[in-house]
């Protein structure tokens, strides 16, 4: 039966319905925008709280004499209360005033004096006396409210909207198309009427009434905030353009710090990490589909890129008629063919919402839980993002006091459970998938931490485990490829990855609040205890295993057996598991490629190939590899060793022919040194990102700026522009003045390499043999067969020193 509290400690406790955004300010005024159950329609609500902060002593308030009174005296007009709240925590004062600017000055004055030295903003204080919330999540965590009680994700009214623009930097290019996706799905695109100052700055001000006549709740595009966002921001500044894109107030789009968004205050040639922001607006929602993809392929590692055509793409959003030009070139074709790249832009915003509606309902769920904002949800980190301030509510409800940081005993975390059997080409390959392993022995043997007195952790994990559980069998059961399908998949992966944060969050140590390594590897202890039961059973019924970590357990079945035989092997030993821990037949392939742990390739009995693992799948590998490797594999996977060697010579061919584009040897690396940073080093180690950046005229470039570089004949270094939009399938002008005996040596070091554990010495030498060298003596192909090397008996997991149970066989 569930628990009334427990429940409030997740969902929250008020049931107003239908929140679509919450805007604070620091003065105690709160402005909640709802949907009414009646038609669908936006109601305002303008209401008064009392900002707060945690703080371990009221030391620092105590230079406010009576103006300090406790909470049970009741508030009053400029006064500062305070409630003890119960337990041995060191966050133990909740105090309140009706403007939280005064709060804060009044504490800061105190710490300032106390300390010595001034102190610019509470979040300067040590975070073990002092704990400060953004005042949107001070009002939900006061009030027990959350986003879209009642609502689903389609009733949300929706809005993208794209820039195209004539190069990407704001201080010289210029907007010269919008295109705009409507909540009811309409598409417009709006054009600058001229090349002037005047013609840009009116096609802004129609972007923002348009913004303003649809009324979203919700404004999305992919890389909202990390192009379109603050390219519009600078632009309008320049321009003097008010964006008022809000719902309230005169203010347009502000500023709050993420990880991941645009670079603010960028100086080039700055050492220091440059600080990140994201745009916020009052009433609205600003949703950047890039968060949600990633979050995605976190989980799921099937993506080939993260831009939004390739991801369009790969998902069948991307319709039969889609327009493509490339990035650089967008600008230059509207010139000359306007319609083109109004189609082109149409078609970003349709992606866009698409998108939105495939990954988005992750982000959706958790704000359904969380005391945070939407959008920053959208972003959030699982463990100090969601975990974080539903513990603080969950207290605070309570009225119970908060634990500081730990910083430990010494103990170090134990690492996860993960063993490679055999490596090489294996038959009839079977997955079963342990749902949630850490989390469910958390459950089973109520393992959370001894300074979570309530319980409040493990309480989340039980219920958050169930709604994971609930997505994936809804997943299952919508047909394959069908929005639904990718709906209920994204909120799995949601619940997955926030569930085994949890198991993380115990090993932080220093960095969570409710951090304990002792529990964490007691969880670890007993994750090792199961996978090795697990592994032992699986093995004692004829099959081979190949690889087994806490996601899952890959082995291979004997010719002969059927689907049924497969099942019924992974129900018996599922049986023989703790209650909690569920072991489920999560999937069957034609063959599967070991290569090292959690480095993979997989060919199902239908369907693509599936590539798991950086030595497959890499944002800086060179596309014409992975595509050798896709068509390698394939031969490989199916027996076909002729076929492997047919892709290595044909793929070297087309090298030496230069047939193959310079984008395709290119490489998308992330700049980690500044310019002053890398000219220091560069007489003593040349480099060539920063040497192709030298090379076409880049003297200054920013900290984390990622680029596609390769290597050039006579060892000169190349840079290719606008990597994303060539990355997409159409590039520009091409040069192909590539180095080939360079591409043809990574070709065969690199990429054929990730097959040696696939074949017999003497073949792999056959099969990578230069074609334009070839030896007089090679061994004919037609006989040769992929293998399989056992390198540890599942019997025992770890074998004994010294032991050698490897063994080599035909597959």
């Amino acid at each position: 039966m569930a628990n009334p509290m427990e429940d409030e400690w997740l969902w929250g406790w008020d049931p107003a319905p239908g929140i679509v955004s919450v805007w604070a300010e620091p003065d105690g005024r709160a402005f909640v925008w709802r949907r009414t159950r009646e038609g669908g329609g936006l109601v305002r609500e303008d209401v008064r709280f009392r900002p707060w902060l945690l703080l371990s002593s009221l030391d620092d308030l105590t230079h406010l004499g009576p103006q300090l009174r406790p909470e049970r005296e009741g508030p009053a007009p400029r006064r500062v209360t305070w409630e003890e709240l119960e337990g041995p925590g060191a966050l133990r004062y909740l105090v309140r005033a009706d403007d939280g600017r005064a709060l804060a000055a009044a504490v800061l004055h105190g710490a300032s004096r106390r300390l010595g030295r001034a102190l610019g903003h509470v979040r300067d204080l040590d975070p073990n006396t002092a704990l400060s919330m953004p005042p949107e999540e001070q009002y939900l965590i006061a009030s027990g409210r959350t986003y879209f009680r009642d609502l689903r994700f389609d009733e949300l009214r929706r809005l993208q909207f794209d820039l195209e623009t004539t190069g990407l930097d704001p201080e010289r290019d210029r907007i010269f198309l919008v295109a705009l996706r409507d909540p009811d799905g309409g598409t417009e695109v709006l054009d600058a009427r001229g090349g002037g100052d005047a013609d840009e700055a009116d096609l802004l001000r129609r972007l923002v009434e348009r913004i303003r006549f649809h009324d979203p709740d919700v404004i999305e595009n992919h890389n909202l905030h990390g192009f379109d966002l603050p390219f519009l921001a600078r632009r309008a500044k320049l321009l003097d353009v008010p964006l008022g894109m809000g719902r309230a107030g005169a203010p347009g789009l502000r500023q709050r710090p993420a990880s991941r968004g645009a670079a603010v205050g960028r100086t080039p040639g700055r050492s220091e990490a440059m600080r990140r922001a994201r745009y916020t607006v009052p009433g609205r929602e600003l949703i950047d589909t890039m968060d949600a993809v990633l979050r995605h392929d976190f989980s799921a590692r099937d993506l080939p890129g993260h831009g939004l055509k390739v991801v369009a793409r790969h998902l069948g959003i991307a319709g039969p008629e889609r327009e493509y030009i490339p990035g650089a070139k967008v600008y230059e074709v509207f010139q000359k063919d306007p319609e083109r790249v109004r189609r082109y832009a149409s078609d970003d915003v349709k992606e866009a919402a698409g998108l939105a509606h495939l990954l988005g309902g992750a982000a959706f769920a958790l704000a359904r839980m969380a005391p945070r904002r939407y959008e920053r949800l959208a972003d959030a980190g699982p463990a100090t993002g969601v975990l974080d301030p539903l513990l603080v509510r969950a207290y605070l409800r309570a009225g119970a006091a908060l634990p500081a940081h730990e910083e430990g005993d010494g103990t170090s975390h134990s690492g996860a459970a993960l063993h490679l059997f055999a490596t090489g080409v294996a038959r009839h390959v079977v997955k079963a998938d342990v749902a949630s392993l850490y989390p469910s022995l958390m459950r089973q043997y109520r393992i959370g931490p001894k300074r979570d007195r309530l319980g409040v952790l493990l309480a989340l994990v039980d219920r958050l485990v169930d709604q994971r559980l609930a997505a994936k069998a809804k997943a299952k059961a919508a047909p394959a490829g069908s929005p639904e399908r990718h709906t209920h998949e994204a909120l799995s992966a949601a619940m997955k990855i926030v569930v085994n944060s949890a198991y993380g969050y115990l090993g932080a140590v220093g960095l969570t609040r409710f951090s304990d390594v002792h529990a964490a590897n007691e969880v670890t202890r007993r994750g090792r205890e199961v996978l090795a039961l697990l592994c032992r059973e699986l093995a004692r019924r004829g099959v081979t295993l190949l690889e087994a970590d806490t996601d899952g357990v890959y082995f291979a079945v004997p010719e002969d057996w059927r689907e049924l035989d497969e099942r019924r092997v992974v129900s018996e030993v599922a049986a023989l598991l703790p209650p909690r821990v569920k072991l489920e037949f999560d999937g069957r392939y034609a063959a599967m490629l070991s290569h090292e742990p959690k480095n993979y390739a997989l060919l199902p009995y239908q369907g693509p190939l599936i590539l798991r693992g950086v030595a497959f799948r890499s944002s800086r590998a060179e596309p014409f590899g992975e595509d050798f490797l896709r068509r390698a594999l394939t031969c490989l996977l199916a027996g076909d060793i002729p076929g492997v060697r047919d892709a290595y010579v044909s793929t070297v061919m087309a090298l030496r022919r230069r047939q193959v584009p310079t984008f395709d040897v290119s490489s998308r690396v992330r700049l980690t040194k500044t310019p002053s940073q890398y000219l220091a080093i560069r007489e003593r180690r040349r480099e060539l990102p920063y040497e192709a950046m030298l090379a076409g005229g880049r003297k200054d470039w920013a900290l984390g700026e990622r680029v596609r570089v390769y290597r050039a004949v006579g060892g000169r270094a190349g840079l290719l522009p606008d990597p994303e939009d060539d990355a997409e399938g159409v590039p520009g002008s091409d040069a192909r003045d590539y180095d080939v005996e360079y591409y043809v040596r990574l070709l065969k070091d690199t990429f054929a390499a990730r097959l040696v554990r696939a074949l017999k010495p003497e073949d792999f030498a056959t099969v990578f043999d230069d074609p334009g060298q070839p030896s007089l003596f090679a061994p004919l192909l037609t006989n040769a067969r992929p293998v399989l090397t056992v390198v540890l008996d599942p019997r025992t997991v770890e074998p004994a020193p010294g032991e050698d149970v490897s063994r080599t066989s035909s597959s």
